[in-house]
């Protein structure tokens, strides 16, 4: 007997490819064009792309999928290249005064808002502590690709977008640490301490931080003596190494997603030939990632089952927005000085422009 994962490979005909590649093609031209209605409308794009999955799914055109394996897989492997996108098309000068108030929202803030919504959803919805918590881990972090996507075209303050930048860039980290942790024990697979897990997910993401600031400091250096003559091939090398560090972190037990960033972040910010055919790449492929991963979520997701958890997600959204969210802002930004006065509208776009060069603060 051949491994069911073997004999679906066996079993998949070039029919099925060719119609895969028809729908495939369809997908992505719709969520290219979807990008332009989402400009005009004011619509998030990813909200477009679980649109799209759900009319592809069950309810819809009844494409069945229902894999949480294979949904993690591709999940894992669209999140590295999106944070690689990320760091290759982030300027250090702009998120370098950041940094701090940015490592500590992705790691207290997120602590903070994991309480607060465990604690609603205990007293809310009566639901068990682990699994409380378990859906405020879940909630807790910002979406990489939504917050990249978002800040390419909306004009923030200066130091606000890079605090934004470095914060969705480093959050993923902890958060699937912290994800993993309670949905093991949830499951009873893990009975350590509470204390032992903070150590564990701490020396996990210094590890990954160690070796993905490594493999970037050593790709550099050997992109500046070994250049392709070919853009393409140098910029297939690049995200070879982004990919390189996210392997070699997760085989080291450590943490896959910030080795995965960090890496990019430093190639991105050496002055490498063929930078912006690079980061051209990256962007592709980062868009792609976001289409497939929103779609996929959108094929996996029920509407009749959603549609019975319809109050408790209103009930944990307002949480999160009005509570959680605040909170932890707040909390973590408190030794640091960021004042709401401080950052006032900008009256055009002229203005915002200019404030994001010279690093002031809109007037």
């Amino acid at each position: 007997m051949l491994p069911s994962s073997v004999s679906a490979i066996t079993s998949f005909t070039p029919e099925d490819l060719t119609r895969t590649l028809v729908i495939g093609s369809l997908v992505l031209l719709v969520s290219v064009a979807a990008v332009r209605l989402a400009n005009k409308s004011g619509l998030p794009t990813l909200l477009l792309y679980l649109g799209i999955g759900l009319i592809l799914g069950e309810a819809g055109l009844g494409i069945q999928f229902s894999d949480p394996r294979l949904t993690q897989v591709f999940g894992y492997s669209a999140l590295a290249l999106i944070l690689a996108e990320g760091g290759l098309t982030t300027s250090w000068s702009s998120i370098r005064r950041s940094v701090a108030p940015a490592a500590v929202l992705s790691t207290v803030g997120v602590l903070v808002s994991v309480a607060v919504v465990g604690v609603a959803a205990h007293y809310l919805l009566d639901l068990n502590w682990q699994v409380a918590f378990l859906l405020g881990a879940i909630t807790s972090s910002t979406d990489a690709a939504a917050v990249f996507s978002v800040l390419r075209r909306v004009p923030l303050p200066h130091r606000l977008t890079g605090v934004l930048e470095a914060e969705s860039g480093f959050n993923d980290a902890p958060v699937v640490l912290i994800v993993v942790a309670l949905a093991e024990g949830a499951a009873h697979r893990n009975e350590s301490p509470w204390w032992l897990v903070v150590i564990e997910a701490s020396l996990e993401l210094v590890g990954g931080a160690a070796i993905g600031l490594a493999i970037g400091w050593a790709g550099s250096w050997i992109a500046h003596r070994v250049t392709p003559t070919s853009s393409a091939l140098f910029s297939l090398a690049i995200l070879s190494l982004t990919v390189l560090a996210y392997g070699v972190a997760d085989l080291a037990h450590t943490s896959g997603f910030i080795a995965a960033y960090l890496c990019a972040l430093v190639i991105g910010n050496q002055r490498l030939p063929h930078r912006q055919a690079t980061r051209s790449f990256a962007q592709a492929l980062g868009w792609l990632a976001q289409i497939g991963l929103f779609v996929m979520l959108g094929l996996l997701a029920s509407p009749k089952r959603l549609m019975d958890q319809l109050v408790p997600a209103i009930v944990i959204g307002v949480v999160l927005l009005l509570l959680a969210r605040p909170l932890s802002v707040l909390v973590s930004l408190a030794p640091f000085r960021f004042t709401p006065a401080k950052w006032r509208s900008c009256p055009g776009r002229v203005c915002a422009v200019r404030c994001r060069s010279c690093s002031r603060p809109f007037r």
